[in-house]
């Protein structure tokens, strides 16, 4: 869903675990999907690890954890690895998750999420352990997440760090943009430099 990104303030859910692939994001039978409806991906993001087998929820998996909530998803290192999939980036922002921080995203899946108003913070190995322990000492601890000033602060600590993100990404989520959007918006400026070099 378009929405324009400020600054976020949000509590968070974690997920310390590692190489969370794009299968374990939305599993490969969604893909046959024939609808972009963002509610049945969300509905179905971790499906295989938020459900046991018998269709059951699985009480032990976070996202079912009540303790645990926000839109802030706190993820471990490589994450988004495997299968270029964009319903995995369509999942995360279908189930109201506005950013995912890690200290490493696989590009693809990084830019995936930038297309779908989902901003990826990459952070520090040390920053993101503490984030956790901090989660998990105190479940109302607020993160804030900062795009004009690209900062990201444990609140519970005080700690900042910056994070990158390319330009034009950013003037897109603080605008509300998707690539066409973008495109429209400039079409005088297209349309003058196609006149003047004509």
């Amino acid at each position: 869903m378009k929405q324009k990104f400020d600054i976020i303030t949000s509590t968070c859910v974690p997920l310390p675990l590692e190489n969370v692939d794009t299968d374990q994001i939305i599993p490969a039978r969604f893909l046959k999907a024939t609808t972009r409806d963002e509610k049945f991906f969300g509905d179905n993001l971790f499906r295989d690890w938020r459900y046991n087998p018998d269709g059951s929820l699985n009480k032990d998996f976070v996202l079912n954890n009540p303790t645990y909530g926000g839109q802030i998803l706190v993820a471990g290192k490589n994450f988004g690895s495997g299968s270029s999939r964009e319903h995995a980036a369509w999942a995360i922002a279908g189930y109201g998750f506005r950013v995912v921080v890690s200290s490493f995203f696989a590009d693809i899946h990084k830019n995936n999420e930038l297309n779908n108003f989902v901003l990826p913070v990459v952070v520090s190995e040390g920053f993101l352990k503490e984030l956790f322990d901090s989660i998990f000492a105190d479940p109302k601890t607020e993160v804030e997440v900062n795009l004009p000033a690209q900062t990201i602060t444990n609140k519970a600590t005080g700690k900042s760090e910056t994070f990158e993100i390319n330009a034009y990404k950013k003037h897109c989520l603080m605008n509300g943009l998707d690539d066409i959007d973008f495109l429209v918006e400039n079409k005088d400026k297209i349309e003058a430099y196609e006149e003047e070099h004509r």
